[in-house]
């Protein structure tokens, strides 16, 4: 297997290069690009590699540079420090990423994992989408009314948003109650899913809020949030516990 290594810090190239040839000693490393230039101009006049090993943050800029400017057939690992569900993109897209420093163990399930998906089916990654959720911003805070006044509102100070009389309410960790002007499938949207869960068609949660989630009839589960009571409404609905489980474990 052919592989490009895109990658600006020395030692982080090193030790990859060293994990490849333990991992499969075929390997041929075609280059080691340090910057988002010189990748555009080695994939330009160079014979595609079977793989690319991509650093996000190279000496001239980040590395979707290469995407927005030339055409990228090959599949690509990243390798980064950015935010695992920001990067989710990748697993949806087929495309893998490492976490550095890089790891054998999760190397070897990234070769694998190329081997198994874009070797069988030479199946190229829609990279404008990893793009879009790469750089995908989440809100981070409300502007809400209250009165003739204004008042921002961090959402992580934000304990769970709610429905009540067909209206959408947020109440932060103080126990303060207010009414913002957005509904709860737009909130999905736009919260960031590591902290904020839907657990059913009134609630969203925030991870921080929960003090104890309890077994519940037809295999559902109830929590208990910060400054609340236990509440018959604030259950995870039968549809959405294993997903509950998933987020709640990582």
């Amino acid at each position: 297997m052919r592989i490009l290594i895109v990658e600006n810090e020395k030692p982080a190239a090193d030790r990859i290069v060293r994990l490849l040839k333990k991992l499969d000693n075929t390997v041929i490393i075609t280059g080691i690009i340090e910057t988002v230039e010189g990748t555009i101009n080695w994939i330009q006049n160079n014979e595609s590699p079977d793989l690319i090993l991509m650093d996000i943050q190279l000496d001239d800029g980040l590395c979707f540079e290469i995407f927005e400017t030339i055409n990228v057939e090959t599949p690509v690992i990243f390798t980064t420090a950015y935010d695992e569900y920001t990067l989710k993109a990748f697993k949806v897209n087929s495309v893998d990423y490492l976490l550095k420093p890089v790891d054998e163990i999760q190397l070897d399930a990234a070769l694998k994992k190329f081997n198994k998906i874009y070797a069988e089916t030479n199946k190229t990654p829609d990279y404008q989408q990893i793009i879009k959720e790469l750089t995908r911003q989440y809100k981070s805070r409300f502007l809400i009314k209250i009165g003739e006044k204004y008042k921002s509102v961090p959402a992580v100070d934000i304990s769970h948003f709610h429905i009540l009389e067909r209206s959408v309410f947020i109440k932060d960790f103080s126990g303060r109650e207010y009414s913002v002007d957005y509904s709860l499938e737009h909130l999905e949207n736009v919260l960031d899913p590591n902290i904020f869960f839907r657990i059913n068609r009134d609630y969203i949660v925030n991870i921080n809020s929960i003090v104890t989630i309890y077994s519940y009839s037809s295999s559902r589960l109830q929590l208990t949030l910060k400054n609340e009571e236990k509440d018959d409404k604030c259950v995870v609905s039968r549809e959405k516990v294993r997903e509950f489980k998933k987020w709640v474990d990582r």
